[in-house]
């Protein structure tokens, strides 16, 4: 179960990276960020519906999960709102890249309130990772940041690591992976359609290509990475999956710098490999960790 753990963390990590292939498309057509995120996350609901329903799979849950998976979908549409915000500011590379603070979030979390304890080499990976989320942000050798998009992008952070403790300590763990993605996306849908009616939106697509794109969207960065992220928590905990998301930033860089023209400089290059040697030193530490245990 672990190694099936860190593969489904690492497949939710990369295809959450993959947002600014999709995103930016979408941002030259001059959407609405209310409109691109309901139609995200609505495609998302819908994915996942169907496909409970074709398995004949309940979706009944216990009242007194209901306010957790309100919570659970609010969480998710301010991340998810603040971090497309910061595309305004940052380039999607550095921006991606900076919502990896997140597992330090998660960490400091689940250590001051859940009393966790953390491995010398988890906090050394979490070391290793944010050396690596800080050579990403240099440019022409400064540390160059917008402090606005920094605000909006940790805001962004704070949301995701809320949304994984949460779901990692809540009566909601118990949920089935698509059960549980079914109901934050439910509810980050209905968010965000309650802010265009106040807003006074459109809901209309102009185009099938266009909704097509928004499908490809959803059910890439959105279905793929949330339920592969949701089994990845219940079987390696919120510590470790959320490491593993240090691949998002280096996804999202790949698709910025090849699809988008992003610079790729010398600090970018030892970042992403400070984040890679993170990562791996945080999956070996926890396999020789687990290999202790069994042999006392």
């Amino acid at each position: 179960m672990k190694f099936k753990g860190y593969i489904l963390g690492l497949l939710s990590s990369i295809s959450y990276g993959l947002i600014p292939l999709f995103i930016l498309p979408i941002k030259q057509a001059n959407f609405s960020l209310d409109t691109t995120l309901f139609y995200r996350f609505l495609f998302s609901a819908l994915i996942v519906g169907t496909y409970l329903l074709i398995k004949k799979q309940s979706i009944k849950i216990n009242l007194r999960q209901l306010p957790v998976l309100i919570i659970l979908g609010l969480l998710y549409a301010i991340s998810a709102e603040a971090l497309f915000l910061g595309y305004d500011y940052l380039t999607p590379g550095i921006a991606s890249t900076l919502l990896f603070v997140y597992p330090l979030i998660v960490a400091i979390i689940m250590a001051v309130f859940f009393k966790e304890k953390l491995t010398i080499s988890a906090i050394i990976a979490i070391l290793f990772v944010l050396a690596g989320v800080i050579l990403l942000s240099f440019k022409d050798g400064e540390f160059n940041l917008n402090p606005i998009g920094l605000g909006i992008v940790f805001i962004s952070a704070l949301g995701y690591g809320l949304y994984i403790v949460t779901v990692n300590k809540s009566n909601v763990k118990e949920l089935k992976g698509f059960t549980l993605s079914f109901y934050s996306f439910l509810f980050t849908t209905i968010y965000y359609a309650v802010k265009m009616i106040i807003n006074k939106d459109s809901f209309l697509l102009p185009s099938i290509n266009l909704a097509f794109n928004f499908f490809t969207f959803a059910f890439v960065t959105t279905v793929i990475s949330s339920i592969a992220l949701i089994y990845a928590i219940k079987y390696i905990g919120s510590t470790p999956t959320s490491i593993l998301g240090a691949f998002e930033p280096v996804v999202a860089v790949a698709v910025s710098v090849i699809l988008f023209g992003e610079d790729f400089s010398l600090s970018l290059a030892f970042g992403i490999l400070l984040i890679i040697l993170g990562v791996t030193l945080n999956v070996v530490g926890d396999a020789y960790q687990e290999k202790k245990k069994i042999k006392t």
